[in-house]
């Protein structure tokens, strides 16, 4: 009886290990290819060889970039370089990459950063909200852009226990943002199986220097996050899940949901295109491309745009999407006056005349 209910568990392990492994390469779309919808007037931008993971550019057109991104399970070209923050003038007729400066006292060889976000005040004064990793944690740098110099000046760095395994970050306000945690568990393991189990365990947290709380949760992986133009919604993009929640504000700042927009690959970033309101969305194909890196077989890249997104059926169309001959795991695309930048994890960026 004992050999039979050993037999019987063990079967019964197998079959939930196989069940698992089998929706995983499902949610990674392990066998997906993608169909190349090339973009004409294009080019990569010089400089930018180790990621450009996040992009957000403000409305004179000022682009500010991340780049050298260190994350676990991705590759990394530059190991020994640290993290920057490039900007571009997109107004010009051939705009270039600039790595900014940083003020002393903020310790730039630990610098890794991840989302970014800009915020305005009154007087026209940028500031700069990084999600930064150190020591592979979570904190958020908030720096002030002094345009005429190209630097920025380091004010303020942010811990709080419910900002851990942070991804990206959108400002609504002097220190008021909402941040995603794209996994629950820190340590690289348990991440790693907590990807496999998919408990949906993530969330989005609310931060002001007042009140720090959790304003939605049950994500598979919460990732990019942004807001309408109105500032009335705040858009999420859970990666594994392969879809884009739609939320309201709420006068305390949490969030409502009213939809999801499901789609077919797994979103990365997010932007609103300032001309339209629609959604740009960085996305990866195929996952398992990204974890498991072979230069002869690379991830591919994909941006897709959604129109009418408060409508019962968002038109979603492909802005772009390459086999990683040009350009390898997309994470966010941004526009300007008919020009787009798509930045990557790991790799290069790309810039079009659309």
């Amino acid at each position: 009886m004992g050999k039979l209910a050993t037999l019987t568990l063990l079967g019964a392990s197998l079959a939930f290990l196989g069940q698992r492994f089998s929706a995983f390469r499902e949610r990674m779309n392990a066998s997906r290819e993608v169909e190349p919808v090339e973009l004409q007037h294009c080019h990569l931008i010089e400089k930018l060889e180790n990621g450009s993971e996040d992009i957000d550019i403000l409305p004179t057109g000022l682009a500010f970039i991340s780049t050298g991104l260190k994350y676990p399970g991705m590759p990394d070209f530059a190991p020994d370089e640290p993290g920057r923050i490039f900007l571009m003038d997109l107004n010009e007729p051939a705009p270039k990459a600039q790595a900014l400066k940083i003020s002393d006292g903020f310790d730039t060889e630990l610098f890794n950063p991840h989302g970014i976000s800009t915020f305005i005040n009154k007087e026209g004064t940028v500031y700069l909200y990084v999600v930064n990793h150190p020591h592979m944690e979570s904190t958020v740098e908030i720096f002030k852009f002094e345009e005429q110099q190209r630097s920025l000046v380091h004010l303020k760095t942010i811990k709080h226990e419910l900002l851990k395994s942070l991804n990206d970050i959108v400002v609504v306000g002097p220190e008021q943002f909402y941040a995603t945690r794209d996994h629950y568990f820190t340590n690289f393991f348990l991440a790693l199986l907590e990807m496999f189990l998919d408990p949906h365990w993530t969330y989005v947290v609310f931060y002001s220097p007042s009140e720090v709380k959790v304003v939605a949760k049950g994500f598979g992986s919460a990732n990019g996050i942004t807001v309408s133009r109105d500032q009335k919604y705040i858009y999420v993009a859970d990666v594994t899940d392969k879809n884009i929640h739609v939320m309201e504000k709420q006068e305390n700042w949490d969030l409502t949901q009213l939809k999801v927009i499901q789609l077919e690959t797994l979103v990365d970033n997010l932007t609103v295109d300032p001309a339209t309101g629609d959604i740009l969305a960085g996305c990866h194909p195929n996952v398992l491309k990204l974890l498991n890196y072979d230069p002869k077989d690379p991830p591919g890249s994909e941006v897709l745009r959604i129109q009418n997104v408060l409508s019962d059926k968002p038109t979603v169309s492909t802005v772009y999407a390459n086999n990683g001959s040009v350009l390898q795991g997309s994470s966010v695309a941004s526009t300007y006056h008919g020009k787009i930048l798509i930045g990557t994890v790991f790799h290069k960026a790309l810039y079009c005349v659309l």
